[in-house]
């Protein structure tokens, strides 16, 4: 696996510090470098991962962590994981790292993952543990029927955007299938087979107070994660717009046009 070369930081973008992925290490060997307790829970996280962990001198490995107390014995272990190409994670020192490891909430199949960038492992912790507490222990059998179910919601919405509409409200909150209600995977049968869910057209206007988004409030925030298509003043900072679901329709333009299109459109300018 190649080296990510060198940073480069566009400017005026807004950037996330790093790009949350999802690794299948099932039967892949993963080299791992020291011993002690963190090593011992970074061989956990491998293992439950279904990764195989080997030493540094297997060349089969693609990805190394290091769990090394000294920093210059650390370093150096990195140094030659990272020559032989391999992406490299280094306990307490994000510095060192190609990647770090997330604060996990596991409802298999479904995970989430909470990143600081390595700036602070206890509020990821933190993180971790109240929307732990949210989720219900069920939530990935409503993963397992809904991909069950793939063929049969095709066949029921066989049109791309009015099968997504009719999924996005049926998993809002108070839907048929609410992820954040226990027992949801068993109504997703019901759900298939029940009436249309009023599927309401609307142009809806939020008037930015300025360009940093977390002024937004937190129905402004959620609307614009929800909308299916953007018209947004010229002057409206990227940093507002990333905000928006990444597959939502985008337009620069002084007014919206008068029949903005099907499912949720946002008129975005300031106030």
């Amino acid at each position: 696996m190649a080296r990510l070369g060198k940073r480069v930081r566009p400017r005026d973008k807004p950037l996330m510090h790093s790009l949350p992925i999802f690794l299948d290490l099932t039967g892949r060997k993963v080299a791992l470098i020291g011993d002690g307790e963190t090593a011992d829970a970074r061989r956990r996280l491998i293992e439950r991962a279904g990764g195989i962990v080997v030493g540094e001198e297997d060349g089969e490995a693609r990805i190394g962590f290091v769990a090394i107390a000294g920093e210059l014995p650390a370093q150096a272990a990195a140094n030659r994981l990272r020559g032989r190409g391999l992406l490299v994670n280094v306990a307490d020192r994000p510095a060192l790292c190609d990647f770090t490891l997330p604060a996990i909430v596991d409802r298999d199949p479904v995970i989430v993952a909470f990143g600081t960038g390595g700036r602070s492992a206890g509020l990821a912790k933190t993180l971790r543990q109240r929307l732990e507490a949210l989720l219900p222990a069920d939530l990935g059998r409503l993963a397992d029927a809904l991909f069950v179910a793939r063929k049969a919601i095709r066949a029921r919405w066989s049109e791309p955007d009015v099968r997504r509409r009719a999924i996005d409200a049926a998993l809002s909150e108070g839907g048929p299938i609410d992820p954040l209600r226990s027992g949801s995977a068993d109504a997703v049968a019901a759900w298939i087979e029940g009436a249309d869910l009023a599927a309401v057209d609307r142009l809806v206007a939020i008037r930015l107070r300025s360009g940093d988004p977390d002024d937004l409030s937190l129905a402004e925030a959620r609307l614009l994660g929800q909308a299916d298509r953007i018209f947004h003043r010229p002057e409206v900072p990227s940093a507002i717009l990333a905000r928006a679901r990444a597959d939502a329709a985008r337009t620069a333009c002084v007014t919206p046009p008068a029949a903005p299109g099907q499912g949720l459109s946002i008129d975005l300018g300031f106030a």
